[in-house]
């Protein structure tokens, strides 16, 4: 069977500094891979930071300090350019901009063409 998507509006939102719940850093070294959430991105420089000068990690691997929102999924990292979209039920979730695009169209655009009609 196929189904088609029921019309919803959705309030979305470019992301813009501010907006994440926080921010995350990815590292890695010969024992495992481990995260680090921390509120804002001096913590996270202060945190990578703390990381280069700690001894005893050998192979250390960091990744660059990301935002995050919180989903139902978990936290998820975001972008500069990403959209931040708020769904039925008061959830967020992060939607890259070619996606979005291809997804969705402002309800303005809509209601404006059918009213040309």
């Amino acid at each position: 069977m196929k189904y088609r998507k029921k019309p919803v509006v959705a309030e979305a939102e470019v992301y813009q500094e501010g907006m994440e719940d926080g921010w995350i850093v990815y590292y890695s070294d010969t024992f495992g891979n481990y995260f680090e959430k921390v509120n804002t991105e001096d913590e996270a420089i202060a945190f990578t930071k703390q990381l280069l000068l700690a001894e005893g990690l050998d192979d250390l691997i960091i990744e660059r300090p990301a935002p995050y929102i919180k989903t139902l999924e978990g936290p998820q990292m975001i972008s500069p350019g990403d959209y931040i979209i708020t769904g039925v039920k008061g959830e967020k979730y992060p939607c890259k901009p070619d996606i979005f695009q291809m997804t969705y169209e402002r309800c303005d655009e809509v209601e404006s063409k059918n009213n040309q009609k």
